[in-house]
């Protein structure tokens, strides 16, 4: 875990906390495999998530999806689309809980 959450070396997050962003999408894929389908989960974690990008600003993780995501799992997996944005969702908000823990940062009220 990172020694202090440093808001200004997030911006190369890649290099100051790759372990970090890791273990919290891993902790996120296993809570959300435990919870759903787990072919739709690989799913969306292979072909939406996989260049997706987590962001920190103004005090707040977000993370922020590519383009189409919808368009990227069809015909990979079978599910309709309420199904897959509530799982999407779900999905992102546990990625975004996940980095404030492992990352040590409180979650703004």
């Amino acid at each position: 875990m990172a020694d202090e959450f440093d808001p200004e070396k997030f911006e190369d997050k890649y290099a100051n906390y790759f372990q970090e962003l890791q273990r919290a999408y891993k902790n996120a894929f296993n809570q959300m495999n435990d919870r759903h389908d787990s072919e739709l989960i690989h799913g969306i974690d292979q072909t939406v998530l996989n260049e997706s990008e987590p962001f920190y600003e103004d005090g707040e993780f977000r993370v922020e999806l590519p383009e189409n995501p919808r368009e990227r799992i069809r015909g990979a997996v079978a599910v309709d689309d309420e199904t897959f944005e509530e799982t999407l969702d779900e999905y992102v908000e546990r990625i975004e809980s996940e980095l404030y823990r492992t990352l040590g940062v409180d979650r703004p009220e």
